[in-house]
């Protein structure tokens, strides 16, 4: 992988924003599980890959209420 080839970031407002939740709530997430992937970039700062937040939606697909999660 290149500097070309690397996903598109976003921050963790921009990325909640995507997600209609608060920032709070993926930092919620980052803490205890559960959310999309997130890379650290350098020492402090959090970022996610827009191809992560795509999956972590999809993974919550479902077709109705007694559908197993995948």
């Amino acid at each position: 992988m290149n500097a070309s080839t690397l996903p598109a970031m976003l921050s963790t407002t921009e990325a909640a924003a995507r997600l209609n939740v608060s920032p709070r709530t993926l930092e919620k997430w980052r803490t205890v599980g559960g959310g999309p992937r997130y890379h650290l970039v350098g020492v402090r700062r959090v970022a996610y890959a827009e191809s992560d937040l795509v999956a972590f939606v999809e993974k919550g697909a479902r077709a109705h209420t007694s559908e197993v999660a995948r």
